[in-house]
């Protein structure tokens, strides 16, 4: 099922993931997918939010990944400078995917054998408007 939302800002953005996380169970994987600047670590922070997790959340772009606890375990990716399947593997990132965390996954396009997974589509930038569309759960 797609849902669509619209925000209109960071916090509305921010809001909407902390109330998607309340509908996540502990072994899924979102997808965060769009452009640069579209909002997609800042609806990570929400997810965090929403799982009480109370560090900051930064997208992990040089580390590739931050791993988080709250009510549940959080990995958060971001595999923006990936280039090839072998560095996937060389980090272990598919043993993570189906563990006893959420997995979240930012520029998920960059593997190539991304599992089954629930999307979350991110468009708009800068000030503008977002529209999130989230396929594969019942927000």
């Amino acid at each position: 099922m797609l849902k669509k939302h619209k925000t209109k800002n960071a916090q509305e953005t921010k809001k909407l993931g902390s109330l998607f996380a309340k509908e996540l169970n502990g072994t899924d994987i979102v997808a965060l997918c769009g452009g640069l600047g579209a909002g997609k670590t800042v609806f990570a922070k929400g997810i965090a939010e929403g799982l009480g997790i109370k560090e900051e959340i930064v997208s992990p772009t040089f580390t590739i990944l931050k791993q988080y606890a709250g009510k549940e375990k959080l990995y958060h990716f971001d595999l923006y400078r990936i280039e090839d399947e072998e560095e996937l593997e060389h980090i272990g990132f598919y043993d993570y995917l189906g563990l006893d965390g959420i997995c979240v996954i930012e520029w998920p396009e960059n593997a190539e054998n991304m599992p089954e997974c629930i999307k979350v589509r991110l468009t708009g930038s800068g000030s503008d408007e977002r529209t999130i569309e989230i396929e594969g759960i019942n927000p």
